[in-house]
């Protein structure tokens, strides 16, 4: 366990078991998995106001990650100049990524774009670089999708099925945008699905009914289910938000998972 008097946000645990990768200050950092050390700063180069979207390459070699420009950036996980991924688009375009697929091949990240009011969709991009795929183009906010561990599916939020405003909940769709399935049908605000790595498990964060977005500083529940929506069953429930689980956290052993809380002091 990690206490710290500043934010931390977003953990990853690195494909080997050893590390956590995590976001403070707008930078990323390093630590023991087992807590036996203090953090390390990992060098971005110039690119020194990084959100808290990041993933790691299925090799554990690279950092795939979002800048605050609303660009796309990899680097690798020991450190250095970051290279640029995404392209730049005519209009107002902002990259937040979310997941890269098993082969280490395909980002998927969500964009939101265009003039007001600015609409989130869900688009993949060449790992290397290359033309944006779009996989949904609705008004309803989509965010946090991410590939199954056998990517044949990626697994994300949306107010697609919206009954009141902010309502998201849990879907999955395959890789080219067709095959939705909604997954989650409650009361409650449900984002960012994260599979483990064996396929068995969906963890998520789910917010009380009538959240809009997803906000710190809110009383949240980690709930678990089958991929399929079976099973569901709350694992934690604390004081936490945004920060707690934006990207993938579960071990490479598919037994634990970390998270951020925020305690109320």
């Amino acid at each position: 366990m990690l206490i710290s008097d500043q934010v931390i946000e977003a953990p990853n645990w690195t494909p080997d078991g050893q590390w956590l990768i995590f976001n403070a200050g707008g930078e990323l950092w390093r630590m023991p998995a087992d807590g036996s050390a203090e953090p390390d700063p990992i060098d971005t180069g110039s690119i020194r106001r990084l959100n808290n979207d990041h993933v790691l390459s299925p090799d554990g070699q690279t950092i795939y990650m979002s800048n605050n420009d609303g660009h796309l950036y990899a680097v690798p996980i020991t450190g250095g100049q970051p290279r640029k991924v995404s392209n730049t688009h005519s209009v107002y375009f902002r990259h937040y990524l979310h997941g890269i697929s098993p082969d280490g091949e395909t980002l998927c990240y969500v964009a939101v774009e265009g003039d007001e009011p600015r609409r989130a969709n869900i688009f993949t991009i060449p790992a290397d670089g290359g033309p944006d795929t779009r996989l949904s183009d609705i008004s309803e906010p989509n965010d946090g999708p991410e590939f199954s561990p056998d990517g044949k599916w990626i697994y994300f939020n949306s107010e697609r099925a919206v009954t009141e405003p902010g309502h998201a909940q849990i879907f999955r769709m395959r890789p080219d945008g067709t095959g939705i399935e909604q997954l989650t049908h409650d009361e409650r605000v449900n984002w960012f699905p994260h599979p483990s790595p064996d396929g068995e498990w969906i963890v998520y964060l789910s917010y009380p009914q009538g959240t809009l977005g997803h906000p710190a500083d809110r009383h949240v529940i980690l709930r678990r289910m089958r991929p399929d929506g079976r099973e569901m069953a709350d694992v934690a429930a604390f004081f936490g938000g945004q920060g707690t689980i934006n990207v993938n956290s579960w071990a490479p052993d598919s037994r634990r998972f970390a998270f951020v809380a925020y305690p109320v002091s």
